[in-house]
């Protein structure tokens, strides 16, 4: 499982480099972009797709590949896989096979953006993308009401004020930290309450 850079390519590590250059398949969320950052770097390894609509079916193919003796190497677009991401279906199925899974760490669009938030950082809960219709919205906030930990959401730029009205309304008015574009040309963090 290769943590892939969250914008910046240069924010990969050596490791995930070497070990890119070195499997024998990399299945990537989407082909098109990854190919982006392994041309970057001269990685000439064979991609296959897997993403939400497909890991189901790839699923059985990538571990039959793993039980031929086959290394292969789980990206997505940006950050680590199976976090609000592809891969957590395809990592159940090979754990349950007891077939080695070797995590290779490195960016996280909610780690980079907890570290400089200039919010608690020892105790959070991290949410992920909440569900999209309003209701169903609202219950998953109001099961979170009295969580003191700070609380990391991922957001769509369309959705972001509907949730944020949807925070005040429910959690309060709490201080806060907005992050967008996360080490790319543009990025910003935009605090307050």
């Amino acid at each position: 499982i290769v943590a892939t850079p969250v914008g910046n390519l240069e924010d990969i590590t050596f490791r995930a480099v070497k070990v890119l250059k070195q499997v024998d398949l990399i299945a990537a969320e989407d082909t098109r972009h990854s190919k982006k950052l392994l041309s970057h770097y001269d990685i000439k390894t064979k991609l296959v797709s897997c993403h939400e609509h497909n890991e189901a079916n790839k699923t059985h193919q990538i571990i039959a590949h793993l039980k031929n003796g086959l290394d292969i190497a789980l990206i997505s677009d940006a950050g680590t896989p199976s976090i609000s991401d592809p891969g957590y279906k395809l990592v159940t199925a090979v754990a349950r096979e007891m077939l080695p899974i070797i995590p290779i760490p490195g960016c996280s669009a909610a780690i980079a953006g907890l570290s400089v938030s200039g919010l608690p950082t020892d105790s959070f809960l991290f949410l992920g993308f909440l569900p999209k219709k309003q209701q169903k919205q609202k219950q998953a906030l109001e099961a979170i009401t009295n969580q003191s930990a700070t609380l990391i959401f991922y957001e769509s730029p369309r959705r972001i004020k509907a949730l944020i009205d949807n925070m005040r309304n429910i959690l309060g008015d709490r201080k806060a930290c907005l992050a967008r574009e996360i080490t790319k040309l543009h990025e910003e963090y935009i605090r307050g309450n």
